[in-house]
């Protein structure tokens, strides 16, 4: 199913989906400028993360998302910039 916006309430699904959450981690407070790692997300469960939203979302991203986007918020900018990049070609 692709999908227009990709919102941080996605992100946050995507994520518990993906990975799950450190329980130390309140995903549901202000983790948008938050590094991934901070909030406990390494390398493996950002990858799954990354498939699914390119799934979900009908976007491609490339291998190097991860190095682009080390922040909720970053990332969550790089989708939606895909996306409308997507609409517009």
């Amino acid at each position: 199913m692709a999908t227009d916006v990709f919102t941080p309430d996605a992100l946050r699904r995507i994520l518990l989906e993906a990975a799950g959450a450190d329980e130390a981690v309140d995903l549901d407070g202000d983790i948008l400028d938050t590094d991934f790692t901070a909030l406990g997300y390494e390398s493996l469960a950002l990858l799954e993360t990354v498939g699914r939203i390119e799934r979900e979302y009908g976007v491609s991203l490339d291998d190097d998302v991860l190095s682009e986007a080390p922040t909720p918020r970053t990332l969550v900018d790089l989708v939606n910039e895909r996306l409308s990049a997507a609409r517009a070609a």
